[in-house]
């Protein structure tokens, strides 16, 4: 059983197209019925677009088997709750759509996704409305991200700064949650009843937010070199504890299967 990521592992970060042996080893999990999910971070477009863009480029991944964060938000912050949004405008007209009212005043919720722009004073404001009782929330916690060929702090390291400034924790809506996880879960319990975290293998370019978490939760880790790091050693050396592969891409995965 698998949980798979999809930027960096599935797809390119900078064509955004099917990385070396994605789309055979999604066609494999069909034909031999292996459960699987796959897990991505996506929030700039709904689910149901990304979906059907992975779809498009020939990543034949069914809707049962796909979640993002936008899919499990409402469960997480009241939709009566009034928000501060910050992330890139398709996000925030995502919120709007799902019918979350946007407050820059007095908001009861921050929520923070990627935005390759964030300035000082967005961080500022952000800052006073924590300070002020507002409740911090971001769609991910992913380390850092890639946009062409350049590699920026993620939603993970900007929660880690304003957790640091105001002293306030924070709630992840996405991966690496316990409750994300949970969620996809219960999706793969649709393919497997009896499905456990302890038989499931992750397969992600995110090795230091996403594999060492899911491994935390008893899942098999497998990191591919395909993403966000270019070897080896830019990460594995500083981490305490180790994934239990490491591939270059979802075509190696697949060989070794």
């Amino acid at each position: 059983m698998f949980f798979i990521d999809v930027q960096g592992t599935l797809i390119d970060d900078n064509a955004k197209l099917p990385l070396p042996g994605a789309t055979e080893f999604i066609d494999h999990l069909n034909k031999t019925a292996i459960p699987y999910v796959v897990i991505t971070n996506s929030t700039k477009y709904s689910s149901e677009d990304f979906l059907l863009y992975l779809n498009e480029i020939g990543l034949a991944i069914p809707k049962a088997h796909y979640i993002d964060p936008l899919m499990v938000l409402k469960a997480q912050v009241d939709i009566t709750k009034t928000i501060a949004g910050y992330g890139s405008p398709e996000f925030l007209e995502q919120l709007a759509l799902m019918g979350y009212i946007f407050d820059y005043a007095s908001p009861d919720t921050v929520i923070i996704s990627i935005k390759d722009d964030f300035s000082a004073t967005e961080y500022s404001q952000i800052i006073e409305f924590v300070l002020s009782g507002a409740r911090l929330v971001g769609m991910h916690e992913t380390s850092l991200y890639v946009k062409n060929g350049r590699r920026y702090a993620g939603v993970g390291a900007i929660l880690k700064m304003i957790e640091f400034a105001t002293q306030t924790p924070y709630t992840v809506i996405g991966k690496p949650s316990i409750s994300f996880f949970q969620s996809a879960l219960e999706l793969l319990r649709g393919q497997d009843q009896g499905a456990e975290f302890s038989d499931i293998t992750i397969i992600s370019d995110d090795v230091s937010s996403d594999i060492l978490p899911a491994q935390g939760l008893g899942m098999r880790g497998i990191f591919v070199l395909s993403g966000k790091y270019r070897s080896r050693i830019e990460i594995l050396p500083q981490l305490s504890t180790q994934p239990h592969g490491v591939y270059d891409n979802m075509k190696a995965v697949l060989e070794s299967l």
